[in-house]
């Protein structure tokens, strides 16, 4: 009897001991996948859906009325933003736009009337109806540096430009226009670009010429010569909105 009960009895262990080797097997229960929403572009300010862009060149760099300038072209285009910024720009910049574009107005008359002139003449060589064209070309350029979603950058360019007028000479003024006609067009092609990275067509930025910070001669006085073309902006500016509206042939 007790010879049977040992061998029950390590038979019974042996079962146990086979049990205890196995180990329990748990179920791995994979993480749930959590879904981060992928934040929508943030449309540019003063964009819309269908906002209309002039499409961007291979360079990188978008058509405008400002391209391939002669020297005359560049000094007039100059002037002709300024003037749209002391008839478009309000708030604290106001009074000090207004205020510059009539001092230069004053100080550089003789230069801008020989600019405007050299470039009527350069139209008026195409022959035709040489004097439509260049009418035609002044309203594509009033209406591309009119276009408000660019406006308060634009504003804050010209605000610096114009400081920047004030300590230069008649001889520097073309240099000076060639110079700083980059800064004005800048928050409007800055603009189309956000439009574009908006809309998934990242346009990369042109490569910049590194260009040597220029001094300019002090001023010197110059003789002061009537033209009706060159009528300073009164003060104060009358409160009405002026009606500076968008050609989309400035796009062409």
């Amino acid at each position: 009897m007790s010879r049977r009960f040992a061998l029950l009895s390590v038979t019974a262990l042996g079962l146990l001991a086979g049990c205890a080797q196995k180990p329990r097997t748990v179920a791995a229960v994979a993480p749930p996948v959590i879904m981060v929403p992928v934040p929508a572009p943030v449309m540019p300010k003063g964009a819309s859906p269908t906002i209309v862009i002039p499409v961007a060149l291979a360079d990188g760099t978008y058509p405008t009325p400002n391209r391939n300038l002669t020297t005359a072209a560049k000094v007039w285009h100059l002037r002709a933003a300024l003037n749209v910024a002391a008839l478009a720009c309000r708030g604290p910049q106001e009074v000090v736009i207004v205020a510059g574009y009539n001092a230069l107005l004053s100080a550089q008359k003789p230069v801008l009337a020989k600019a405007e002139a050299t470039y009527a003449s350069e139209y008026k060589s195409g022959g035709g109806d040489w004097q439509d064209r260049y009418d035609d070309s002044m309203t594509r350029l009033y209406n591309f540096f009119s276009q408000s979603p660019a406006r308060d950058d634009f504003c804050t360019a010209a605000n610096t430009v114009l400081a920047q007028s004030a300590g230069v000479s008649a001889e520097a003024l073309p240099a000076f226009a060639a110079q700083n006609l980059p800064v004005l067009e800048r928050p409007f092609t800055d603009f189309y670009r956000a439009v574009d990275a908006w809309r998934g067509r990242a346009v990369p930025r042109p490569v910049q010429p590194v260009m040597a910070s220029r001094q300019y001669a002090s001023n010197t006085p110059v003789q002061t010569i009537t033209q009706a073309r060159l009528q300073p902006v009164s003060q104060p500016v009358p409160p009405a909105q002026p009606r500076l509206k968008l050609d989309a042939s400035v796009f062409q």
